[in-house]
């Protein structure tokens, strides 16, 4: 068996939790980190793989490497994804799959000239309920869907927004919709499709000292596909994260999904269905423990394997990512 060999760039949370899943996959071999930190300041890295400063450097160092997964700042995503496709590479790219439309499309115009792949991770569709609520949509259980809205309140305070910290600004962060809440933008778009006549409002309640953007927003718009959604949205929650949850109300009955991480069935009233007993979710998180949503890296991992060696098609490709990236930089523009 050839494993298919990967490396990380980035050895923030995430980026450390991509190695492990790397590691414990027996069809992946981790071949080096990457951290223009030195190593010594990383803390523990949990394991004795080459270590480089530059992306650079790794790419001319000879060693065989079939992906490279990118745990970076927003804001270098497309860049070194683009540099990593020019290296004839596979990658794996973090949300987002970048800050523009543009970006994105650039990204993936190199891909598909090389024949190459770019995995966009989005693992809160591993979740038990976004696997549910995909198979009511699917199946037309729900029948034609009238209203959505999806609501994402969390606390992110001088705790999180640090002064050593990329998370705040403008050109590395992007906005809170990139950074917080793209993983239930993504649900959103996998579960009914594109948005249409957007309507936005944003606000700057607690955050003006913090960031160079809003904190809250709501978004009306309408479904291509019918129907019409609200997101509403704020990092100015007050001591803890509050909830993400998503209602949906339709022909046959109404549904909500909620807890941090959209992890837990509130509501659950279909006509002629019975709720299947769905298996457990993982517990929510705060700053630096990534449980949750982040504890479904093992499968991104495991979609890569599969896909690389021909057995599987992506879970989310380079489309559905560029999607998420187009209707955040759409929420954003149409501002009322």
């Amino acid at each position: 068996m050839n494993k298919v060999k990967f490396a990380v760039l980035g050895c923030g949370h995430i980026g450390k939790r991509h190695a492990e899943m790397i590691r414990r996959n027996k069809e992946a071999e981790l071949v080096a980190l990457i951290d223009i930190k030195e190593k010594s300041v990383l803390g523990d890295l949990g394991g004795e793989e080459p270590f480089f400063n530059e992306l650079d450097d790794f790419l001319s160092s000879g060693i065989e490497c079939d992906v490279v997964n990118i745990a970076t700042p927003n804001g270098l995503h497309s860049s070194q994804a683009l540099q990593v496709l020019k290296s004839d590479k596979h990658v794996v790219v973090e949300k987002p799959l970048a800050l523009s439309k543009a970006d994105a499309e650039n990204l993936i115009h190199e891909a598909l000239n090389r024949h190459l792949k770019v995995f966009a991770v989005m693992q809160n569709r591993y979740s038990p309920p976004s696997v549910w609520l995909k198979e009511l949509i699917s199946g037309n259980v729900l029948g034609n869907i009238h209203f959505v809205q999806l609501n994402c309140f969390w606390n992110r305070d001088d705790r999180y927004y640090t002064p050593d910290s990329w998370h705040g600004s403008k050109d590395l962060d992007g906005g809170t919709l990139f950074t917080q809440f793209s993983h239930f933008i993504d649900i959103m778009y996998w579960l009914f499709g594109d948005i249409t006549n957007i309507d936005g409002k944003f606000y700057d309640f607690t955050h003006a000292d913090l960031t160079d953007f809003e904190d809250s927003g709501i978004v009306s718009f309408d479904f291509v596909n019918g129907g019409a959604g609200v997101l509403s949205y704020s990092t100015s929650v007050p001591h803890k994260n509050l909830e993400s949850s998503l209602t949906i109300i339709a022909d046959n009955g109404s549904v909500k999904v909620g807890g941090q991480y959209m992890d837990e069935i509130i509501h659950c009233d279909i006509k002629n269905y019975e709720m299947p007993i769905l298996a457990p979710t993982n517990p929510g998180n705060d700053y630096g423990v990534y449980k949750g949503s982040a504890a479904n890296h093992n499968y991104v991992i495991e979609n890569v394997v599969d896909v690389i060696n021909g057995r599987n098609y992506i879970t989310t490709n380079a489309l559905e990512g560029l999607k998420v990236v187009d209707i955040i930089e759409r929420m954003y523009s149409e501002k009322s």
